[in-house]
């Protein structure tokens, strides 16, 4: 492996572990059960596939250099990451007048497809992955070489570090879940989860990331 292969694995590795709404809902749903952390970590890495085919595609780059189609999607993914958040802020309020609240709503299968759904929905909706993937992938190209294999390349490790890195954190949620689920510590994670998720699609919802 060449040096500028390990320094992108490098920076990949913190661009994918960087605490933010696929966090978040990983956190989120491994509260509510392993299978459930583990299904919203898998989505997040399918959402990654969308972005690595747009930008292997050369889509990604029509996406950032047309505003309106730009913004429609920044539209579409915060208003999809507020839901997420509203969802969140009711089941903490649910759970604190003692109602039952969680992730799996239903009969486990059902949970756990909409997990993976929410995973899914919440990375591919986000609209600064394609900006991320544009803007960091061209760096490590060498000169002289084929820009679409390299790139594959790249993109593919990004997937691959996504595999890794939040199913490891569903599990680590889970591990740690007797004491994460006690109601008043669960209470506060589900508020704090709900609040940051709020925020952001608020964020994204009422203007533009790039200037």
């Amino acid at each position: 492996m060449d040096a500028q292969l390990l320094a992108f694995v490098g920076v990949a590795a913190g661009m994918v572990a960087l605490p933010g709404a696929d966090f978040t809902v990983v956190v989120r749903n491994a509260l509510a059960s392993r299978s459930a952390g583990v299904a919203t970590a898998l989505g997040v890495a399918g959402g990654l596939l969308v972005h690595t085919a747009l930008a292997v595609a050369g889509l990604a780059a029509v996406l950032v250099t047309l505003p309106v189609l730009f913004r429609t999607v920044q539209l579409l993914g915060g208003a999809y990451v507020l839901y997420l958040g509203i969802s969140v802020l009711y089941a903490a309020r649910r759970r604190t007048t003692g109602r039952a609240g969680g992730a799996e709503g239903g009969p486990a299968g059902q949970g756990t497809v909409r997990a993976l759904r929410q995973g899914f929905l919440t990375n591919a909706l986000n609209p600064k992955a394609p900006v991320l993937f544009l803007s960091l992938l061209p760096q490590f190209v060498p000169d002289g070489q084929p820009p679409l294999p390299r790139t594959l390349l790249l993109a593919m490790i990004v997937v691959l570090l996504a595999l890794i890195w939040f199913p490891a954190v569903a599990l680590m949620v889970d591990r740690l879940g007797r004491w994460l689920r006690r109601p008043r510590t669960a209470r506060a994670i589900e508020g704090g989860s709900g609040a940051a998720l709020t925020g952001l699609g608020l964020v994204l919802v009422s203007g533009p990331l790039l200037h």
